[in-house]
């Protein structure tokens, strides 16, 4: 069996493209006998290739085929592009790479010597039940259902003799991979962009740290900090400077039809899993007050429009923002149709659009200029959205759902804010019956 160092030269020697050769951190992983292994270590320092080389060098070694999940289907293909390659290079005669039968059918599947498969598949919890092999979880702090993964698959490989690595880049600290790094059954390593350049890695790393802009997310990303407040894009304090005993999150209609008040109103659609939230603001001292949100949880739509329709009815209400991604779109056409596009704006959540509502929100909450009740599952929704990084380097909001919803009052209240940005009035309201529309002067 070829070692690593010779894996390299021999690659070199022959007519073929070399592999990448390993630097000493590198190495040592893949030269490692330790069963279980947990790996934080930077991005663009070569993980995901050392990792899965490791595990086509202990397949062959150790006869066990391998499976190695990916947070994305994305990400699984070129996990295993990587295994193709080091295939190559260690002359590991393989068949073509064949779609594998796993979830969805949407794995890849090489066949190695001996009968060991190496299959790659995106994060299943059922993907990993009784499988008989080792296990390699590639960014496992990226993976959405990283306890049903661990409860399904520990078990199975620690019962057996199987191997587990498990990879990643922080991620703050709630999440399963940050807890395992406490965990006394496995080898633990922590390589820094830092430690990878004094190992020989040719990267910019002040260019690097430039091009984030953000010094945090450089600690998290390239500097392996377990920042908890790091991804949260609303830390505690600061929401809780928004934070008013005095409102009341109950909307009520009646106290909205006030002579002089000029209100907006944001709009989160949900239908089974998530919320419908109303959040309505109104401006006031240089700021925005909450006036009040309205929770509509697995409601029919034709239902949820009523409520809509009654609320922007109201003449004190100026400007409406919809969210008009999926499921949105029948809504916001509906209001639309009814009260006009002066009125009524639908708002497709594009990530540009995103960064947009979620930077604007933060001004405003930095600055303590948006009033907000206090109440726990509102302080929790909006300290729930994450700014992460894709694989790709894109800045992009995200948040876990749970039975609280996926952080619907966060994206309400920042369309009611873009709302708020774009109100227009004085009003005046022409009866048609079952139906209100306006006419709008600047406000």
């Amino acid at each position: 069996m070829s070692t690593p160092r010779a894996a390299e030269t021999e690659a070199q020697d022959s007519g073929r493209d070399p592999i990448m050769p390993l630097l000493p951190y590198q190495r040592s992983l893949v030269a490692c006998p330790a069963r279980f292994t947990w790996a934080n270590w930077s991005r663009q320092v070569g993980k995901s290739f050392a990792f899965s080389l490791r595990r086509v060098v202990r397949g062959l070694m150790r006869g066990r085929s391998q499976l190695l999940l990916s947070a994305s289907e994305r990400q699984s293909r070129e996990l295993m592009a990587k295994v193709r390659q080091h295939c190559a290079a260690l002359r590991v005669a393989t068949g073509a790479l064949a779609e594998a039968s796993g979830v969805n059918g949407k794995g890849l599947e090489v066949v190695l010597a001996r009968g060991v498969r190496v299959l790659g598949l995106p994060a299943n919890p059922e993907t990993v039940r009784g499988f008989s092999g080792d296990v390699f979880l590639d960014e496992f702090a990226m993976h959405r259902d990283d306890r049903a993964i661990w409860a399904a698959i520990f078990p199975t490989i620690l019962r057996g003799e199987g191997e587990l690595d498990v990879a990643s880049t922080p991620k703050g600290m709630s999440n399963l991979f940050y807890e395992l790094g406490r965990h006394e059954r496995f080898q633990r390593s922590t390589v820094t962009i830092h430690d990878a350049v004094r190992d020989g890695l040719r990267v910019d790393v002040e260019g690097l740290r430039s091009a984030m802009v953000d010094d945090e997310l450089f600690r998290q990303e390239f500097c392996c900090e377990f920042l908890d407040e790091a991804t949260a894009w609303l830390t505690y304090e600061q929401i809780s400077r928004c934070e008013d005993p005095s409102l009341s999150r109950d909307l009520r209609l009646g106290d909205l039809r006030g002579e002089g008040a000029s209100l907006a109103v944001g709009v989160d659609v949900g239908r089974r899993r998530d919320l419908t939230v109303i959040w309505v603001v109104q401006p006031r001292d240089g700021g925005l007050v909450t006036r009040g949100l309205l929770e509509l949880r697995g409601m029919p739509f034709r239902e949820q429009e009523g409520h809509l329709r009654e609320i922007l009815s109201l003449p004190t209400v100026r400007r409406c923002c919809v969210d008009a991604t999926g499921l949105g779109m029948q809504l916001a056409e509906s209001a639309v149709e009814a009260f006009g596009e002066d009125r009524v704006e639908p708002v497709s959540f594009t990530a540009q659009v995103k960064t947009a509502l979620a930077g604007r929100l933060r001004v405003l909450v930095e600055g303590a200029e948006i009033r907000i009740p206090a109440e726990p599952d509102i302080r929790n929704d909006w300290h729930s959205v994450r700014r992460t990084m894709s694989p790709g380097g894109q800045i992009r909001f995200e948040a876990d759902r749970d039975g609280a919803g996926h952080a619907d009052r966060f994206w309400a209240a920042a369309l009611a804010v873009r709302a708020a940005d774009r109100m227009v009035g004085p009003m005046e309201y022409l009866s048609t019956g079952r139906l209100t529309f306006a006419r709008t002067g600047v406000w």
